[in-house]
């Protein structure tokens, strides 16, 4: 036998459904909980790792950033120096 939600098959058969369709319909609403809830799990992972690539892509902007920055700051002090040389 199947998982069965016993709640959804005890009200089936309560609203008069023979007892051999209360049980697979009990079963059929129970699978279909089975794969949400796998479906749902799925979904977290992917939230969490799309978090992940982006924290991943906004570092290495920010430190590309800098390095800019850095380079720049250089490129001007060799400017300065070469300046002075001529």
């Amino acid at each position: 036998m199947a998982l069965q939600l016993g709640a959804t098959r005890e009200a089936f058969l309560a609203a008069g459904t023979p007892p051999d369709k209360a049980a697979l319909a009990a079963e059929e609403l129970a699978a279909f909980e089975t794969r949400q809830s796998g479906v749902e799990a799925k979904l977290t992972l992917l939230t969490w790792m799309i978090g992940a690539v982006l924290t991943l892509v906004m570092v290495l902007l920010g430190s590309q950033f800098l390095l800019w920055a850095k380079a720049g700051e250089i490129a001007g002090q060799l400017a300065q120096i070469s300046a002075r040389l001529h």
